[in-house]
């Protein structure tokens, strides 16, 4: 074993990010005081989807080095350490992190290239060999405490997703009128989401309307690991969506992945809703799981600027 049962096991390692779009660039970005928050906010999220936990892993610092941003990476835990090496090598962190970086900076895209490093070693050399991969993050121990940067920029992140919550909930509160209809199956929830001509997030009115192809898709593409968590929020408003359903849909389309997968999620659901599946449905459940980034993305919240 490379711990005794006793001391817990403890690795760290460096993840070096570059854009490789000329008109993007990290350090910069990360630098700028009013960009760093969302440069944050993206790293915290990818390198939690690739954990499968908000603390698998601790960012110590973040490093500008151009062209470079050097995140040290804390590993307290063996299992995370191994979870996000898989991630890694299969490049579902590098999309993750793609993907956070353009939403939350609101860019069209935010194309990039890794590297990981552990002491000496270039772990994206030896990924095969997981094992080996584990040995050499062991070996090298955090050399820092986390940054004080890091622990405000983690309190400002906990305090932006509270008062997003306590607004989602004010406005929801605010639009279900006393004689609004109610939802497909009433002994499910309250107030109607699905026929509601209007719907309130982040405390702008929007026009609820029927899913499109284009959200599908979105959807699809964006919303990774959490499929499984949207579609048991939906089932308030779908019979056809309990649980064996949403089990078997993981075990049928398990080879295809997530993409396809949260694919047949949602078309389940509007298969079986019709014109009830609306954007208010999905965008409550998003916002249930806390994927915030993509329901902003689904309501045209962020601009595009291309990448040239």
């Amino acid at each position: 074993k490379m711990a005794g049962s006793s001391s817990p096991w403890i690795g760290s390692a460096y993840l070096f990010l570059q854009s490789t779009c000329k008109t993007i660039v990290l350090p910069s970005l990360y630098e700028n005081s009013q960009k760093k928050p969302n440069v944050f906010k993206a790293l915290k999220l990818a390198l939690a989807d690739s954990t499968g936990s908000v603390n698998g892993v601790d960012m110590l610092k973040v490093h500008c080095s151009h062209p470079h941003l050097i995140v040290q990476l804390k590993f307290c835990k063996q299992e995370n350490c191994r979870r996000f090496l898989r991630s890694y090598r299969e490049g579902a962190l590098q999309q993750s992190l793609q993907n956070h970086l353009q939403l939350s900076l609101a860019m069209a895209t935010v194309p990039l290239e890794m590297e990981l490093k552990a002491g000496n070693e270039h772990l994206d050399n030896m990924l095969k060999d997981e094992d080996h991969c584990l040995e050499c993050i062991y070996r090298e121990k955090p050399d820092r405490l986390r940054d004080e940067e890091i622990a405000e920029l983690e309190e400002s992140l906990k305090s932006l997703i509270v008062h997003q919550s306590i607004n989602n909930n004010m406005a929801v509160k605010d639009c279900a009128s006393p004689n609004s209809p109610s939802l497909p199956y009433p002994s499910q929830g309250s107030s109607s989401l699905s026929s509601q001509v209007t719907f309130f997030f982040q405390g702008q009115q929007f026009a609820n309307r029927t899913l499109t192809p284009d959200d599908h898709q979105k959807f699809a593409k964006l919303v990774s690991k959490k499929w499984k968590q949207v579609g048991r929020s939906l089932q308030k408003y779908c019979r056809g969506l309990r649980d064996p359903v949403i089990d078997n849909l993981a075990l049928e389309y398990d080879r295809e992945g997530l993409y396809e997968q949260a694919y047949q999620l949602l078309l389940r659901f509007i298969q079986s809703e019709g014109k009830k599946a609306t954007i208010a449905l999905l965008i409550a459940a998003l916002e249930e799981n806390g994927l915030i980034s993509l329901a902003e993305e689904l309501l045209g919240l962020h601009s595009n600027e291309d990448c040239s």
